[in-house]
């Protein structure tokens, strides 16, 4: 089982206009059928739970983006948004996290040097690690040292604020040796690269998905600026959860997807088939290939890749390791559901079980990181937010359009 950091419903359509509308996105879209009825702004503001503040904004800023992207406002699609902005953050730009300072202090007295090793090497990780921690007991002032700063941040912005202003007050001090002479440490990038806060916004988008998909120029730091705003966090996240297409006839699937990655749920069920055809059982994560930090395939082979390689050879299966590598590398994109790999294991499944192929399962991925209590999985966050759609679907049932 696989671990992530925090850190409907119809079958896609083809749209040839709005297709066209989309084209400078770079992405395909998914959304309940076109022909049904659309809210207006005055509909969607009743659809939001009766405790947010500033409903009209919130509506207001939702209908607008999902007009951008050439989404429908129909019931489903804007209860489908609806739901991941509650379980996210209630309607709240920057939610205040419970015991967040206590939690980034905990992290930074436990796993710093790990951290800092792990992202730069052992010999600058190491001693950056120790001047951070000099820093963080002695800067600005030893009275009002960032480590204190830290134990009073409520809120993931403050908290990021907080690092971004720690490590430009390292890059100023701090130098390092280079091959030649000696280099200042350029600290916008190792700031990103250690910024431990990854997911940001009311609908808690990570910052690397949103850097592919930037909706205007600017610095890294503008680009956070933005997700913290009501405006820009909605941007990123219904982009995120909506413009893909996926064949699930239950929108439980693109939750899943939203929180374990897209077609998880899809590639779980793919494996799912594959535990049907093989005695060795492979974990259900939703990922058949292993992953570089930087979001890569590595080089070796999954668990997913070589368990393929022997269902292959066992079934006569003419399918080159070439042809499997390049076939698994689009696992993340619905072209994979037209490749030989993705069809070889369908056909052998139906053949074997006399059942229908399975499109859709619940991936099996726990979710840990400082910010939440305990671990959870995606069943759990899935399951929220899907009964916060159905609240929803139950309240739009009552809107006559």
């Amino acid at each position: 089982m696989k671990q992530i950091l925090i850190s409907p419903f119809l079958k896609s359509v083809t749209l040839i206009a709005l297709t066209l509308q989309l084209t400078a996105c770079g992405n395909s879209s998914w959304w309940s059928d076109n022909h049904e009825p659309k809210l207006n702004v005055e509909q969607l503001n009743r659809l939001l739970p009766p405790r947010v503040n500033d409903k009209k904004s919130w509506s207001q800023d939702i209908y607008d983006i999902s007009e951008k992207f050439g989404i429908p406002q129909t019931k489903q699609n804007m209860c489908s948004i609806i739901a991941v902005v509650d379980q996210e953050s209630n309607f709240h730009e920057d939610p205040e996290v419970a015991g967040l300072g206590a939690k980034a202090v905990k992290e930074v007295q436990e796993r710093l040097n790990e951290k800092f090793t792990d992202k730069l090497g052992d010999t600058l990780g190491g001693s950056l690690a120790d001047y951070f921690q000099e820093v963080l007991k002695n800067q600005p002032t030893p009275e009002n040292n960032y480590l204190s700063q830290m134990r009073r941040v409520k809120t993931e912005r403050q908290l990021d604020e907080l690092y971004r202003e720690i490590f430009n007050y390292m890059s100023k001090h701090y130098h390092v040796s280079a091959f030649t002479g000696i280099a200042k440490l350029v600290g916008q990038d190792v700031a990103e690269k250690l910024n431990p806060i990854t997911t940001l916004g009311s609908m808690q988008v990570h910052v690397g998905y949103a850097k592919k998909h930037k909706r205007q120029s600017g610095s890294i730091a503008d680009l956070r600026t933005d997700l913290y705003s009501q405006y820009g966090g909605l941007y990123y996240g219904i982009h995120r959860l909506m413009m893909y297409p996926a064949d699930y006839d239950k929108p439980i699937y693109r939750f899943a997807d939203y929180n374990s990655g897209v077609y998880s749920s899809r590639n779980a069920a793919f494996q799912k088939m594959m535990n049907a055809l093989t005695e060795n059982q492979l974990s259900l994560d939703g990922d058949l290939l292993s992953y570089n930090k930087d979001g890569s395939p590595k080089t070796t082979q999954s668990l997913s890749e070589r368990e393929l390689t022997l269902i292959f050879a066992k079934n006569n299966i003419l399918i080159t390791p070439r042809q499997l590598r390049s076939d698994l590398k689009q696992e993340k994109d619905k072209d994979f559901e037209d490749s030989l790999t993705y069809k070889a294991i369908t056909k052998l499944y139906s053949d074997k079980t006399q059942a229908e192929p399975i499109y859709a399962i619940m991936p099996e991925v726990i979710i840990t990181g400082p910010k939440l209590s305990r671990d959870y999985n995606t069943n759990w966050f899935a399951s929220r937010v899907n009964s916060r759609y159905e609240t929803c679907m139950n309240k739009a049932k009552r809107i006559k359009i």
